[in-house]
């Protein structure tokens, strides 16, 4: 019975693996099952799901967990020149003879497969600049670094890494490889040119060819007997005659001695031995039409092919050709000038040009519109060149032989970098006039409701003014009302404040004296001259002031304002309004004169 179950598992398998191949383009049937099967496994058990066929349905369902899954598939585990010793060997016994070996003009090809974040690809730029200059290197090395993992290959686009991630580099190699942007460290930007990423299966895509040094480190452990041996063959077929190879520590080449030489074991690093590799990636080259020789091509013909090229040259996009093989056939002058490309390009294999994964990844669409006989489009694809953006609507056209069989494929681009950017420009400004169009109508709301609370103020103000205004007449009418009582009165009466300066001085007092109120408000009554002797009141002004209580009436002699002499009664009373003070009540005494 566990037999039983074990095979109908390993079917469960194989279906999750054909699952993911067919839905998402990632083969893995060439991985190791147990080495598949555990990691796989850890997702199931995050997933909480029990068989391969129930995270197969979860797997459908959510679509957040196909990037999980591979992340836990391919785990990308690297650093900048890992292995310090492989590195130095490399540096030290293989450079030299590498450099040697190759043309001061000539390119020198490097392919880091497998390269996860990218730290080994930019660690193979450091070590040719090293070697050879900045500037040479610059001139001269082109280094392709590719994974499946879309993912692994965004970090390794963006080129920045954390500051512990670059532990392993020397300070002044930091300091001239790498610059600072905040927290992270972006490798130089000139260098980065010479760097192109891309995505890549070795177990499936055609190999980048003419190589001189090619770097796949402890990935080809995670792959069966008969998926090592097919990538080796690729490997082969990639490597220049007496290229090297740099494999990892967990892997060997233990049954290739006619292929590779040994150049270290320990390192892991091998030598392509002299011979053609067998391969069917080779560009096959274009066979002459039946009777006619190489070069006797009919005077018609040659002129038809000349308008051809004429024609396509003329077309206001730039535009190429690829065979069933994945070989270059033709360029229009349009993609020569637009993407760097030239004339010898023509009968390349399409995954060696940058063109085949930036701004897109053509060589999968090729493979989509040829198998599905239909046109793909991609709207807007975005190609990077330093600071400049540009922006392309990508046509990819299979093209159907006589003998309704695909014939080759063509690949049209047309710039929209313009109407892109005014796009954006449009929806930047609208976005703008919608935010200005809420932030007035939030302004408007703000001061309806400022207005309204400045119209219930000035309700207020005005309710306030009206009490104002009631209680200012009722203070004029007991002003006027006060007045008519001291002028009413016949006596002398004297206001003082507690600091017994002159607070109101009414008519009786100016006629028994002589003084204007003017002449004597706000000054000390005791500083006063006139007919009455004021310094005679001191003390009894001051007891009541003290003790609160009317004073006893004083008879004071004086000289009114006629210079007569009188006899002046003086009662003294306390006055409790305004902080206190008193009252001064001054009569001529009429029974007699003053002694």
């Amino acid at each position: 019975m566990s037999d039983v179950r074990d095979v109908e598992t390993d079917e469960e398998l194989e279906e999750l693996l054909g699952f993911l191949r067919d839905a998402r383009g990632f083969d893995f049937t060439g991985y190791k099952r147990s080495t598949l099967g555990r990691r796989i496994r850890k997702r199931m058990a995050e997933a909480e799901a029990e068989t391969y066929a129930d995270y197969r349905d979860h797997l459908e369902t959510n679509a957040d967990e196909f990037n999980a899954l591979f992340n836990t598939i391919l785990i990308n585990v690297t650093s900048v020149f890992r292995d310090a010793d492989a590195w130095t060997f490399l540096r030290r016994e293989v450079l030299p003879e590498l450099l040697s070996r190759s043309g001061a003009d000539d390119e020198i090809r490097v392919w880091s497969a497998g390269c996860s974040s990218g730290e080994e690809a930019y660690s193979l730029a450091i070590m040719f600049a090293e070697a050879l200059g900045v500037d040479e290197a610059l001139g001269r090395v082109k280094i392709y670094g590719t994974d499946v993992d879309e993912e692994a290959l965004r970090e390794a686009r963006s080129g920045l890494y954390p500051a512990k991630a670059l532990e392993p580099l020397a300070p002044e190699l930091r300091e001239k490889y790498f610059e600072q942007h905040g927290t992270r460290f972006g490798f130089r930007p000139d260098l980065r040119r010479r760097v192109i990423f891309g995505r890549h299966d070795i177990t499936r895509d055609a190999p980048i060819s003419r190589l001189d040094l090619l770097v796949c480190r402890n990935t080809l452990m995670y792959f069966n007997v008969e998926a090592q041996t097919q990538i080796l063959d690729r490997f082969h077929f990639a490597l220049r005659e007496g290229g090297f190879l740099f494999l990892g520590k967990a892997e060997m080449l233990l049954n290739d001695a006619d292929r590779f030489d040994v150049l270290n074991m320990r390192q892991r690093i091998f030598r392509r031995r002299p011979g053609d590799a067998v391969t069917p990636y080779q560009p096959t080259a274009p066979k002459p039409r039946s009777g006619l020789g190489a070069g006797s091509e009919p005077h018609t013909a040659v002129r038809a092919r000349q308008l051809r090229d004429l024609i396509l040259d003329a077309s206001p996009g730039a535009s190429l050709a690829v065979d069933t093989e994945g070989t270059v056939v033709l360029i229009n002058s349009q993609a020569r000038g637009q993407f760097g490309l030239t004339a010898n390009d023509v009968g390349r294999p399409i995954q060696d040009l940058e063109i085949s994964y930036r701004p897109v990844e053509l060589r999968s669409l090729i493979e989509q519109a040829t198998h599905e006989r239909r046109t793909l489009r991609v709207n807007g694809a975005e190609r990077r060149t330093g600071d400049d953006v540009q922006y392309f609507d990508i046509s990819v056209q299979p093209l159907i032989g006589a003998d309704s069989l695909p014939a080759a494929t063509a690949v049209t681009f047309v710039d929209v970098t313009v109407a892109t950017r005014l796009k954006a420009e449009v929806k930047r400004v609208r976005e703008d006039l919608e935010t200005a169009y809420e932030e007035l109508q939030s302004t408007n709301e703000e001061l309806e409701t400022t207005n309204e609370e400045l119209q219930s103020g000035n309700e207020e103000l005005e309710t306030m003014n009206e009490e104002m205004r009631i209680r200012t007449d009722e203070l004029d009418e007991a002003r006027a009302f006060l007045e008519a009582v001291l002028t009413s009165i016949a006596a002398g009466v004297v206001v003082l404040d507690k600091d017994l300066r002159v607070r109101s001085w009414n008519k009786g007092a100016a006629d028994l004296w002589g003084l204007r109120p003017e002449e004597v408000l706000d000054r000390p009554f005791f500083d006063l001259e006139f007919g009455l002797p004021t310094r005679e009141l001191r003390g009894t002004v001051q007891r009541c002031l003290d003790d609160g209580r009317r004073a006893e009436p004083a008879l004071v002699p004086a000289v009114n304002r006629l210079g007569r002499r009188i006899g002046c009664s003086v009662l003294c009373s306390p006055f409790d309004g305004h902080n206190g003070g008193v009252v001064l009540l001054m009569e001529e005494e009429r029974s007699g004169s003053a002694p």
